[in-house]
């Protein structure tokens, strides 16, 4: 029995230095977070084409499914065959790129309870949350495809995916930036709306000729308004820790350890996806399907 675990230690230990992940990604782990990712993904569609208006959800929060979904099935492969590049190539490009399209979803969500709320105590309109944020998050995007499949071409060759990883660290840092600076933006908006500091006039209109004035925070859209919150912290989270990861190289302890992959990275994104599934704007923004926003001053009226 002796002889036995030993030689099934020294075989863990050789398939572990063979690895590319400096570890062997756990098989239940790995079945768990495509589960979790395919239930949310086949959600999301089924609420994109319930909730017509909301079709960009498609392209979103289901783009980052199926993306996560690819990246988890290789790190699965992985689990079986840990020294085969092509899986790990694979779960590079597809869990560094899963969230960005998630993190959209959140620009334009934010946009939409802006424009019903109040749009003068917003730096910015709804439509340039959706145009500036959008296009940032399309550039990090970008940057980092171009860097997961240089480090994924190094890493089949045999060469050093360093160039690869710092083209990526680039994209995510850059990612990373864009939603700290929407975060600093929507807190504004909420701590205005609260204390009735408007940033500019509140009889300005805004796209549609619809007068800028306050709003009614429904229960609703508070429920909405928390429900982003909380995905935005988790997808914050994230790009921290990725940030971090990349920052510490492809041999540094952060990488290397699969607990911080599983809990920052797979956690975050898999909460961040299900917190919009229960909080899909379809049935919480807007009360009626209306447009327009509902008024402080149509609230008192209708309560007299």
């Amino acid at each position: 029995m002796h002889t036995d675990s030993l030689i099934s230690i020294l075989a863990t230990k050789l398939r572990d230095d063979r690895s590319f992940y400096g570890y062997v990604p756990t098989e239940w782990i790995c079945i768990l977070f495509i589960v979790l990712y395919s239930l949310s993904t086949v959600t999301h569609l089924g609420q994109a084409c319930w909730y017509r208006r909301y079709w960009w959800m498609i392209i979103t929060a289901c783009f980052c499914g199926l993306l996560e979904i690819l990246g988890w099935s290789a790190r699965l492969w992985s689990s079986h065959s840990p020294g085969l590049a092509q899986p790990y190539e694979m779960q590079i490009t597809c869990t560094i790129l899963g969230p960005t399209p998630l993190i959209a979803a959140t620009f334009v969500i934010l946009g939409r309870i802006i424009e019903l709320l109040g749009t003068s105590y917003s730096r910015l309109s709804p439509r340039m949350y959706t145009i500036f944020f959008c296009s940032a998050d399309v550039i990090s995007l970008v940057v980092q495809a171009v860097g997961g499949a240089k480090a994924a071409a190094a890493v089949a060759q045999s060469t050093s995916p360093v160039l690869g990883g710092h083209i990526m660290l680039g994209g995510i840092a850059f990612q990373l930036t864009v939603i700290s600076v929407y975060v600093l933006c929507g807190a504004e908006f909420f701590f205005r709306y609260y204390k009735d500091l408007p940033v500019r006039h509140q009889g300005a209109l805004h796209a549609g000729n619809i007068p800028s004035r306050r709003g009614v925070l429904t229960t609703k859209l508070q429920v909405e308004a928390v429900a982003l919150m909380f995905m935005t912290t988790c997808l914050w989270i994230r790009s921290v820790y990725r940030t971090i990861e990349l920052a510490d190289g492809w041999t540094g302890r952060i990488i290397t350890t699969q607990v911080y992959f599983d809990v920052l990275d797979g956690a975050m994104v898999t909460l961040a996806m299900f917190t919009l599934n229960f909080a899909h704007p379809g049935f919480l923004v807007s009360d009626d399907g209306r447009s327009t926003p509902k008024l402080v001053d149509e609230e008192k009226t209708s309560m007299q």
